[in-house]
């Protein structure tokens, strides 16, 4: 599969909610570096974390941009989130449904046609404030 193609499909993925599908296009040590958290390494680490962001959080990913490199071993995806936060998170602001709106970026390495790692950034702080008023 075209890198692109990967990225893209992981996104899909995601935003269908189908952690099963992402989970077919990682590669078996994956590293998943998330903002301002720990790196989870392995698949069932992973789908443990999309098991959690799926109770406490419904998103959907928009104005999706893809970058690859020539190698086809790094790729790069900017877009906005559009979310509701559905169920309180431990160490985060009460939830009530509020929704919320902001760019974020993530990084990918790419080994053996699956995605290696996945780093992912967005403004915490700018999401706080988004959930808090």
């Amino acid at each position: 599969m075209d890198i692109k193609a990967l990225i893209a499909a992981y996104f899909d993925a995601f935003n269908a909610g189908q952690t099963d599908r992402m989970l077919d296009l990682l590669h078996d040590e994956i590293e998943h570096h998330v903002n301002e958290g720990q790196i989870r390494k392995g698949k069932k680490l992973f789908a443990e974390f999309n098991a959690h962001m799926t109770e406490c959080y419904r998103e959907n990913l928009t104005d999706m941009v893809i970058f690859a490199n020539d190698a086809g071993d790094r790729a790069a995806a900017e877009y906005v989130v559009n979310g509701t936060y559905l169920k309180t998170d431990e160490g985060l602001p009460p939830a009530s449904g509020q929704t919320y709106r902001l760019p974020a970026g993530s990084f990918f390495t790419i080994q053996g046609g699956k995605i290696s790692r996945v780093t992912t950034y967005y403004n915490l702080g700018e999401w706080t404030r988004q959930i808090s008023t």
